[in-house]
């Protein structure tokens, strides 16, 4: 493990390369099929760039590349990069992989795709979105903000925004906004000129050895910014880093910069004001479950108005917003009972989003909540940091970890993560189901009329409403009661 708080500086060294993206470039992305790959891999076709990249295997996300105009292997092949100016990669990919050694031995260069990230961001102005939670839906709330307000920004974001189609665009409007992505300390590579930065809770110890480290991380982070800061002040960790610095605050916290205030849960959303320093700026009509996805919109919309936004403008953005692929995604209804997908993953997310589904204009009649833990090294740390994240939950149903590329780790399964939550509330029902065939057979007979099926994690649990749609032979489409 690390215990430096820039993970990459000891595993992938800054290299002096000459080469930016200020003229036409030729650049491979090995990988290209990843969330962060590709939508740096559009980003990069959309400015003029000839870009190609390889994967494993065929994927739906890749014919949405091809149509972007990249080039796209399925295999590894060290003839790919033979006409590269420059080979990315990201975290997951092997140092030794065919495509990297021969660029290497054909003196082209290899870098991560931080680099490539942060070559992107130097042709604009970019604003950052960082944190443990909520990256994803506020760097997207952030950007509609400054496309209501005209300003026609480009992005790259960690999942599909519903309301464009798409997690990357680029654009020659001088604004772009970037999900600041901390688990490999690519947010520390990242010339920003404003960030929001959500919470800081404990993940990704594999790489950076100590939380501490973590939280060195992102005061680094934050005193590199050169714009607006602000801080979410409801978590205490990203309070503390506040100390001498110049930041504005969000948050219910009494002290905040912005609060969010009178927050009233709606059937499919909140409404609640924004209230910067005494004076009710906003009134805000969210679709969007949850006090978590409040604080989300709270700083996005605190760091817009700080860029000039007006606060009625950015309101009115977050009122249309469609959400963020795998946050809380209606996926169908199968005799009565509702599947809904999300990527929560961490204990606090997981928490969040349960305690949404028990809001006052909630009507469901058991909440079923099935979680797919996520890497082996993670669960080796953190699985007794689940044991009260599934209370709001009738039925609890946890499946063995997704390896995400992980090495397995004996006795490290997801039965820590039943252990976990018996030990501290042995009330609660809980099924440990490793198995995805018994899984599905399990919950197609188990599930009724009135029941939720929310299916949490960032494996490849996200099937798992198309695969119970089947199962039980019907595709009725829902909606989100």
């Amino acid at each position: 493990m690390l215990s430096s708080p820039d993970p990459l500086a000891e595993v992938f060294p800054r290299q002096a390369v000459a080469w930016e993206l200020d003229q036409p470039r030729r650049v491979h992305l090995v990988g290209v099929g990843g969330p962060g790959m590709s939508a740096i891999a559009i980003a990069l076709a959309e400015m003029g760039h000839t870009v190609s990249g390889s994967d494993i295997r065929e994927r739906q996300l890749l014919d949405r590349l091809r149509a972007s105009g990249v080039t796209v292997h399925i295999g590894h092949d060290r003839r790919y990069v033979h006409d590269a100016d420059v080979v990315t990669y990201s975290t997951a990919i092997p140092a030794d992989i065919n495509e990297l050694d021969e660029a290497r031995k054909r003196g082209i260069p290899t870098v991560h795709r931080s680099e490539v990230l942060g070559a992107i961001c130097r042709r604009t102005n970019a604003y950052g979105v960082a944190g443990t939670h909520g990256k994803t839906t506020s760097s997207s709330m952030l950007m509609l903000m400054l496309a209501a307000a005209g300003r026609e920004p480009g992005f790259v974001i960690g999942g599909d925004v519903a309301d464009v189609g798409t997690g990357a665009r680029w654009s020659d409007s001088g604004t772009f906004v970037v999900e600041a992505d901390e688990s490999d300390g690519t947010h520390l590579r990242l010339p920003l000129a404003g960030t929001v930065l959500t919470n800081v809770d404990v993940d990704h110890l594999d790489n950076y050895g100590t939380f501490d480290a973590v939280i060195e991380g992102f005061e680094r982070y934050i005193d590199a910014v050169e714009g607006p800061v602000v801080v979410g002040v409801d978590c205490v960790v990203a309070r503390r880093l506040i100390g001498g610095r110049n930041v504005v605050t969000f948050g219910t916290a009494e002290d905040a910069s912005y609060r969010a205030v009178h927050i009233e849960p709606q059937r499919n959303g909140n409404r609640f004001s924004v209230v910067r320093d005494g004076e009710t700026i906003a009134d805000a009509d969210l679709p969007m479950r949850g006090r978590h996805n409040v604080l989300n919109a709270l700083g996005a919309l605190a760091l817009a108005v700080e860029l000039g936004v007006e606060p009625s403008v950015a309101a009115e953005a977050l009122e249309t917003f469609g959400g963020v692929a795998r946050r809380f995604d209606v996926r169908g209804v199968t005799d009565g009972a509702t599947l809904v997908d999300d990527y929560a993953h961490l204990p606090a997310e997981i928490e969040a989003v349960l305690a949404s589904t028990r809001e006052s204009t909630s009507d469901w009649s058991r909440v079923v909540a099935v979680f797919q833990p996520n890497r082996f090294n993670r669960m080796s740390e953190i699985s007794d940091q689940y044991a009260s994240s599934f209370s709001d939950a009738d039925l609890i149903v946890i499946t063995d970890i997704y390896s995400s590329g992980t090495q397995p780790i004996p006795g490290v399964t997801g039965k820590l993560v039943v252990n976990a939550i018996l030990e501290a509330h042995p009330q609660l029902r809980v099924v440990w189901m490793p198995k995805r065939e018994s899984l599905v057979k399990f919950l197609a007979g188990e599930l009724r009329p009135g029941d939720l099926c929310l299916s949490m994690g960032c494996g490849d649990i996200a099937t798992l409403p198309d695969e119970l749609l089947m199962a039980r032979g019907n595709r009725e489409q829902g909606i989100a009661q």
